[in-house]
């Protein structure tokens, strides 16, 4: 049996740890801040219609002095987006509503949906990570935040509030049925104040939910909707190389932990990956933080039996 010397395993040891203290800091400083867009294509649009490109923002989870996302979110504005969509967690201090509402800036001049999420209500605490792994630990919530101050900035501003409603708009010469649920991570999704077929002359039906929780995608798909989007997962945040997320943080598999999916016969699905993290868990690890355009363009005409065959373009990383 071979003599395996002190030295030898002291050296293995220091190996080990200085690896884990660098992946530590480049989760933690360099990947967490660099910020990405993402673009995908969507056929989603009933045929013949236009083009329409969606920015899809979400899990800001600001902190008034992140100077370095706040710029970041400011150039967005550059992409002339037709609609915005904010699917929640915008908040992390007290103090982050006008951090906010600067940083999207031209934004909140075009138009735009929004619902919020759990981070918009309360401020978050510290926790054991081991928890994402048990999806039934018990939650714990920290301080009340200033949702309502948000609230109000966003809709002076024109941005449409879908928190069990459904609002018809026009964007772009497209006539689109839109509805959102208020946070199902907080058990706070009442589905049935918006349920039934949304606008049959709709162009398009969007639903908005911050934690895409399966019960409420059922419900979405089951009522027609063409495409639903989502946040709260993070896209994992810690991901692993060939593997991907370790956990999702709500009950979708790993697979549509981020980017676009199908869920049912015919809803296509949007999970972003979010721009910030919980300041208690201030590190992503091969899950940049990213925005999306996506560009929303008509679907090939059905054919009978066909369902579950049509797909969505993969997600193209671009660095802006």
């Amino acid at each position: 049996m071979p003599v395996i010397s002190t030295s030898a395993v002291r050296t293995t040891a220091l190996g080990a740890a200085g690896a884990a203290v660098a992946g530590i800091g480049y989760a933690s400083l360099v990947e967490r801040n660099a910020f990405v867009l993402r673009e995908a294509t969507m056929p989603v649009l009933a045929p013949g219609s236009s083009s329409l490109r969606v920015l899809h923002i979400s899990d800001l989870h600001m902190m008034p002095g992140q100077k370095l996302k706040q710029q970041w979110l400011r150039e967005l504005d550059r992409l002339e987006p037709d609609l915005v969509v904010n699917t929640g967690d915008n908040l992390s201090h007290q103090k982050s509503v006008p951090a906010v509402v600067q940083a999207l800036g031209g934004l909140l001049s075009r138009p735009g949906l929004f619902i919020f999420g759990s981070n918009d209500y309360f401020a978050p605490v510290a926790k054991n990570p081991l928890k994402y792994f048990k999806k039934d630990h018990r939650r714990t919530f920290g301080a009340p935040l200033p949702w309502k101050d948000l609230r109000a900035a966003f809709t002076e501003r024109g941005w449409l509030d879908l928190t069990h409603v459904r609002r018809d708009l026009e964007v772009a010469g497209i006539r689109i049925a839109t509805a959102g649920v208020d946070d199902p991570h907080l058990q706070r999704d009442r589905y049935d104040t918006i349920a039934g077929a949304p606008n049959p002359l709709a162009e398009l039906r969007i639903g908005l939910t911050h934690s895409p929780e399966p019960r409420v995608l059922d419900r979405f798909a089951e009522d027609g909707y063409d495409l639903v989007l989502a946040g709260h997962t993070h896209g994992g945040q810690l991901c692993l190389p060939g593997y991907g997320a370790l956990v999702t943080n709500c009950g979708i598999d790993r697979s549509r932990v981020k980017g676009p999916s199908k869920w049912g016969g015919r809803t296509q699905l949007h999970v972003s990956a979010g721009i910030g993290t919980s300041p208690w868990a201030p590190y992503r690890f091969c899950c940049r933080p990213e925005a999306t355009l996506l560009t929303l363009v008509a679907a090939p005409p059905r054919r009978p039996g066909a369902g579950a065959g049509q797909g969505v373009s993969a997600s193209e990383a671009v660095a802006r």
